[in-house]
């Protein structure tokens, strides 16, 4: 599916910013939502109308749109965690200061494109996802916002994230936010957890290490990310059906975050304890 059939609202306003003079694109973009991959299509997208050297089409073939197409124009750069490191910077899990100076000399360049930089948080399996506290801290946040605040021309910064309030508000402050909603259907099975973890809202908290133990002993039978996702979507699942419940957004930030600790090889046990003591209070 076209992202222009996926979004037809926000392509249509974003190729009408850029076609009528009577509307301008703002020059800091937010996106939030669950569905990443759709914000980065949309936000590479935008870079392609800013640059496109013919008429806009979805199937252009000028040579910006090609570039922009295989993801290796000069002038659209994917700020992450793994994307566009200067070579001095050893930093593998977040967005680094070195990486917003590297910005900061670049603009200090004139450029004949229009520069797009899209912030976002990515693997090495090239998997999209959020910006957050973790990936996207407050001193590399904070050394963006004189940039952002007094843009130059032909330069569009445009954020990836979840949740809106996982970005620093002066950042939301000095952007235009857009909501882009999943297309996807979420699976919310749980089935792996369902005679250990649910109902874990009404656990008692001298049962913390208990329950800990239990998953653990999952481990013998499945990977320990399996866990964490069957934990995550028990707690989507609650939040689906109770929306106002929204102290459980953080939840399930705790649970993406000991899925990242999986992924780096802490040891399950570890992982177990410190997201009990976190959750069951």
């Amino acid at each position: 599916m076209r992202l222009s059939d996926k979004y037809p609202f926000l392509t249509n306003y974003f190729t009408q910013a850029l076609t009528t003079s009577n509307r301008a694109l703002p020059q800091s973009l937010l996106f939030y939502g669950n569905d990443l991959k759709s914000q980065y299509e949309l936000a590479t997208e935008i870079a392609r109308l800013l640059n496109c050297q013919k008429d806009k089409e979805d199937e252009c073939d000028c040579l910006n749109c090609k570039w922009i197409n295989e993801n290796s124009h000069p002038a659209v750069m994917t700020i992450s965690r793994i994307d566009n490191k200067p070579e001095d910077d050893g930093s593998k899990t977040v967005i680094s200061v070195k990486q917003s100076q590297m910005i900061k000399e670049l603009l200090m360049n004139t450029s004949e494109f229009h520069r797009v930089f899209i912030f976002c948080d990515r693997d090495n399996e090239g998997n999209i996802s959020g910006l957050n506290p973790l990936n996207f801290q407050d001193e590399t946040a904070n050394s963006l916002l004189k940039i952002i605040e007094e843009p130059q021309p032909g330069v569009t910064f445009i954020f990836l994230t979840r949740y809106i309030d996982d970005v620093l508000s002066t950042i939301i402050s000095r952007s235009q936010c857009f909501f882009v909603p999943s297309k996807e259907e979420v699976n919310f099975d749980y089935s792996c957890i369902n005679n250990v973890f649910t109902d874990y809202l009404n656990f008692e908290r001298k049962d913390v290490f208990d329950i800990s133990q239990k998953l653990q002993d999952l481990t013998k039978s499945m990977p320990a990310e399996k866990i964490l996702d069957g934990i995550q979507n028990y707690i989507l699942a609650i939040l689906k059906s109770n929306p106002k419940r929204t102290d459980l957004i953080k939840h399930i930030e705790l649970v993406e975050e000991a899925k990242r600790q999986a992924k780096l090889g802490i040891r399950p046990i570890n992982i177990f304890d410190d997201l009990c003591l976190k959750l069951i209070k």
